[in-house]
């Protein structure tokens, strides 16, 4: 089966064309097409045009296509937007299932062995994050000030964006893993859904903030 990835809940746009299929436990993930472009002001721009690009890399259509897959943050509101919307907009055109990932747990899938504390930038000086062993999540996504992040014990490492801007403060060597989630790890947490033609996710962005933007209040009578 070919699946669609999308990410913008980080400042890389990511789109990818990955095969995946049955083998034994665990599905095999193959990525044939990948772009992934680091720029935190342009994720409207540039994610359709990276959608276009890695479908005609491939060599493929979107008919072609068996499913989607969208991270679904936490992320900052205007960029997590961005792939959720082209991820269910492609998904309801194409008839195709759409099924959500964690940006995290892409992360902490590919941090390797060991507990290890996976971050994101979530400015504002803070960080999205959690904590992983041997990629499996530990604690709930979160988000915080690096330096009052309250770890399990254990924690002997750091991946992601977010633990490489911090990595003074955080006092934890990096894994030397991506610091963006990789496409084949986001295909690999969606593949037996995919696989099992499981029902879509219904793709719920996960903030963990509230909008800077509210809607104005009430205008107070003049005295």
């Amino acid at each position: 089966m070919l699946v669609l990835v999308v990410d913008s809940a980080t400042p890389a746009i990511t789109a990818a064309v990955c095969a995946v299929r049955p083998d034994g436990d665990a599905p095999a993930v193959s990525v044939l097409a990948e772009r992934v472009t680091v720029d935190a002001r342009a994720h409207g721009e540039l994610l359709a045009p990276s959608v276009a690009g890695v479908l005609a890399d491939s060599g493929h259509r979107a008919s072609d296509l068996g499913a989607v897959v969208a991270g679904v943050g936490p992320g900052p509101f205007t960029g997590l937007r961005v792939g959720l919307v082209t991820a269910a907009a492609l998904a309801d055109t194409l008839s195709l299932p759409a099924y959500g990932v964690c940006t995290l747990d892409a992360l902490g899938a590919a941090a390797g062995p060991g507990r290890v504390l996976v971050a994101t930038d979530a400015r504002r000086r803070e960080v999205y994050w959690a904590v992983y062993d041997d990629g499996a999540p530990v604690t709930k996504p979160a988000v915080g000030r690096p330096a009052e992040l309250e770890l399990p014990p254990g924690v002997a490492a750091a991946a992601g964006a977010g633990a490489r801007l911090y990595e003074q403060v955080l006092g934890l060597p990096l894994t030397g893993t991506p610091d963006y989630p990789p496409p084949a790890a986001m295909a690999r947490l969606a593949a037996g859904r995919a696989l099992s033609g499981a029902p879509a996710d219904p793709l719920t962005p996960l903030y963990l903030r509230r909008p800077d933007a509210v809607p104005p209040g009430a205008r107070k009578p003049a005295s």
